[in-house]
């Protein structure tokens, strides 16, 4: 065994000790949105952990400590003079505000799920069975949604459609949609408060998520040009869609190749499949990254166990990048091809007959 440089390995130690102190910190940040005490704090006052307790609800010996672990984390503010905690803008947006953009509490729910599941998927790694998406823990279906949601609040209406040849001014005169891997419904309720002159149909497989779609859908007040049902990607009914669109879920699917042969054919003429995935060079080497780091493990706990659960089992994984990608769309039967534009998390593909 070969001799360890000393310098390399405090360097490494130091780094575990900075991801140890990451992961528990996530496990604070999940209990805080659970518990409010994030939005009690949202209007940036400095306050003691008396009145936060009170505010709250909270007994104040865990919230002292909880506040401390936070305040070391660098995650809220704190006054050593006036003994008070507060939220910057910056913090209060990424942690109390719900439909901020920056919004990132959903991203500690998935990972939440990853460690209350990793049992499954280490029998999965020794059996080389799948685990379905509906075999995790409720954690990750809520985690999902408000994860991606900031993103799609801040790309799908502004940038997304219009970087799409045609597409928004059909959704603008009045369109058949269908928003294929729904999930709760954010993506398929946000469309269609932009475009209310159109219908839109979300599909999934997995009940509860649609139970969940059609309840958010009531409160959005757009249940009129609204519906959802419980369906795969490669039998969801309906033909002549303008637009079929999969946010973050064709890589997810054990039959990529079948589903997009469907869309194929449920398609109307001129119509548009958009592909939102999420953003992969196509070598690993150019992957190794902060992005590419929470996209490789969320798929190896999430995204391939899902793919491996289904017929085929082609498991694309989260970073399959768009020559893969490209292959599958060709395979399916289409010609065109095409990236319409992308962000520091997503890829955005325009697709044609």
């Amino acid at each position: 065994m070969r001799e360890p440089d000393m310098q390399k390995l405090d360097t490494l130690v130091s780094r575990l000790v900075g991801d140890v102190g990451a992961a528990v910190t996530g496990a604070l940040v999940v209990l805080g949105d659970h518990v409010g005490i994030f939005r009690a704090m949202a209007d940036g006052e400095p306050v003691q952990v008396a009145e936060l307790a009170a505010r709250t609800g909270v007994k104040e010996r865990y919230l002292r400590e909880w506040l401390s672990a936070q305040a070391a984390a660098d995650y809220i503010c704190y006054d050593e003079r006036t003994e008070r905690f507060s939220l910057s803008p910056e913090q209060a947006m990424v942690f109390a505000e719900e439909n901020s953009p920056a919004f990132f509490v959903g991203a500690f729910e998935v990972v939440q799920s990853m460690w209350m599941d990793e049992p499954k998927i280490a029998d999965a790694f020794r059996t080389g069975k799948g685990v379905g998406w509906h075999e995790h823990s409720n954690c990750l279906f809520r985690g999902t949604e408000r994860f991606f949601r900031p993103g799609y609040n801040s790309y799908l209406v502004a940038d997304w459609i219009p970087a799409l040849d045609g597409v928004e001014a059909k959704l603008k005169a009045g369109a058949s949609v269908a928003d294929i891997g729904c999930g709760h419904g954010a993506s398929t309720i946000l469309m269609a408060n932009a475009y209310p002159a159109s219908r839109f149909i979300g599909f999934d497989y997995h009940g509860p998520s649609i139970e969940r779609a059609r309840a958010t859908a009531e409160s959005a007040g757009v249940a009129d040009r609204v519906t959802f049902e419980q369906s795969s990607a490669a039998a969801f009914p309906g033909r002549d869609y303008d637009l079929i669109a999969m946010f973050d879920c064709l890589h997810d699917m054990g039959d990529p190749v079948g589903a997009g042969r469907h869309v194929r054919e449920t398609l109307a003429p001129g119509g548009t499949w958009m592909i939102v995935e999420p953003f992969a060079h196509d070598h690993l080497k150019d992957n190794l990254n902060p992005v590419g780091r929470v996209y490789y493990g969320a798929s190896t706990m999430i995204c391939t166990p899902a793919s491996l659960a289904q017929e085929v089992g082609l498991g694309l994984g989260a970073q399959a990048g768009e020559v893969r990608l490209r292959r599958v769309v060709l395979d399916a039967g289409f010609t065109h091809f095409h990236r319409a534009t992308e962000t520091p998390f997503n890829m955005v593909f325009e697709v044609r007959a």
